[in-house]
């Protein structure tokens, strides 16, 4: 039975908007990055368990794939119309329920189904979760704030690999689901209990036609880009399929410019900060997706490493980005996001270009070393773009802006794996020829480099809202009758 002190605790805990806020969302967060990653790890063994090719099972990773496509652009406005707490909260449970049905799946059309309903608690639970932690965090707190984000977007993708391998080597292909469970159940909890009220800011009407263009564009053109390289980009089906979701996603993007209240406001992008960060995040994010997925087959279909010491190489990557955003945090505020993140897109450009050098006499200690100093530099270079990223967005736009952020980072983690599978592909890359590997490097190294050409253009003065004393260091917030006497900030006046 509960005693005084935890109730104490309790009520503390529910008067930090802020911590209850980021512990939902990182433990939602942290289930959606790394689900996909352990699916992708299991996808030999669903072949041998439901009998059918591994083209046959990859139809699972593509309904995913397609339905977190069409329920992320709607994302932002069911959160401004229901209000983000009770979306997110819905989100997680779908997510949750998903994942036990995928563990109980019976056949492989049971199982492609179940992950679709995924897909679709996932597409929404990302853009409202962020929406609702940045308008929790005034800008001034944001860089602390995403030393808590920055925690699932590094290790998720690190512990899901070797994750999965125990779990399916243990136990059986239907934990990788089930594991979901305990952690989807809390957040429902704790959520349902703690989260505060108040975030609705009235949308419009919903835009049924670009509802319609982005839920038909978007999944054409992700799976374009995730069937492009292994059935051939001049293949009718690929060449259908992406340029069909040009053109939709071309006619939503005029739609939506004249709509009066658009589903997706694009007028955000005028937003000069907004737009060089995302663009930005963009690359950098299509730039470490593509690392993550060359990485392992460099060391076991290149040089024969086993699945497990593949998947401890890559773990360090997780721990140089948690230095690096430590490391970044503290300089922000005096330094300012530009150089910050030129400085981290340059390391990444050295220690990704530098894997080209790995060859079995080395890559037991140059992958995980070199991993490290490209955690540490994506780290350090993502904290301040994501911190200066929604600085001149107001509270109402930010479900908006947040749907339109993640779709595109979306698009591009799917377009760099395109990429570097499109390379291997062409060269023909394997034990005997690992020149394709060396290739592939460079060009998730060019794709880095974009990025650091772009932070060339972002002000710090654009900024400068984020890079004020946060709201621990500024006297009287403890106290009702000095923090009257205080003015507020910018997005508190908001």
């Amino acid at each position: 039975m509960p005693g005084w002190g935890d109730i104490y605790s309790l009520m503390k805990f529910a008067r930090r908007p802020q911590l209850v806020v980021s512990t939902v969302f990182v433990a939602a967060m942290f289930l959606n990055i790394m689900d996909s990653t352990v699916v992708n790890v299991a996808l030999p063994v669903l072949s041998r368990h439901f009998a059918v090719p591994i083209a046959s099972v990859g139809g699972m990773v593509t309904a995913y794939l397609v339905a977190l496509a069409v329920a992320m652009p709607a994302s932002g406005w069911v959160g401004d119309r229901f209000g983000a707490r009770i979306t997110l909260i819905v989100s997680i449970g779908l997510f949750t329920l998903a994942s036990a049905l995928c563990g109980a799946a019976t056949s492989l059309s049971e199982l492609v189904v179940f992950r679709a309903v995924q897909g679709i608690g996932g597409g929404a639970l990302i853009p409202v979760g962020q929406a609702m932690i940045t308008r929790a965090f005034p800008p001034a707190d944001r860089i602390r704030m995403n030393r808590i984000l920055i925690v699932p977007t590094l290790m998720a993708p690190a512990l899901g690999p070797v994750i999965s391998g125990l779990l399916v080597d243990s136990l059986s292909w239907r934990w990788i689901f089930y594991i979901n469970l305990p952690v989807g159940l809390a957040a429902m909890v704790v959520g349902g209990l703690f989260l505060p009220r108040g975030s609705e800011h009235p949308p419009g009407r919903f835009d049924t036609p670009g509802f319609l263009l982005a839920a038909t564009g978007l999944p054409l053109l992700m799976y374009a880009l995730s069937a492009g390289a292994t059935s051939g980009w001049g293949s009718p089906r690929v060449l259908a399929t992406g340029l069909a979701g040009l053109l939709l996603l071309a006619a939503f993007a005029a739609i939506e410019r004249r709509a009066g209240s658009p589903m997706l406001s694009l007028r955000i992008l005028g937003d000069r900060l907004f737009r060089v960060t995302t663009l930005q995040i963009c690359f950098a994010g299509g730039g470490f997706i593509g690392v993550l997925f060359l990485v392992p087959l460099l060391l076991q279909n290149g040089l024969g490493f086993s699945a497990v010491h593949s998947g401890l190489s890559t773990f360090t990557e997780a721990f140089g980005g948690m230095t690096g955003v430590q490391v970044t945090s503290r300089l922000y505020k005096r330094i300012g996001p530009r150089r910050l993140i030129i400085a981290g897109m340059c390391g990444t450009v050295a220690a990704i270009g530098s894997m080209s050098a790995a060859g079995a006499a080395n890559a037991f200690w140059l992958i995980p070393l070199l991993m490290f100093f490209t955690g540490f530099s994506f780290g350090f270079a993502l904290a301040p773009s994501q911190s200066a990223n929604m600085a001149t967005v107001s509270a109402a736009a930010t479900g908006q802006a947040s749907t339109l952020l993640n779709t595109a980072r979306q698009v591009a983690g799917a377009a760099g794996v395109a990429l570097l599978a499109t390379v291997l592909g062409a060269t023909r890359a394997g034990p005997a020829d690992p020149g394709g590997y060396r290739l592939a490097f460079a060009g998730a190294a060019g794709v880095m480099a974009i990025g650091a050409l772009i932070a060339c253009f972002v002000r710090d003065s654009d900024a400068a809202a984020t890079m004020v004393a946060d709201s621990r260091d500024r006297p009287g917030d403890d106290d009702p009758a000095a923090a009257s006497l205080r003015v507020p900030s910018v997005s508190e006046a908001a």
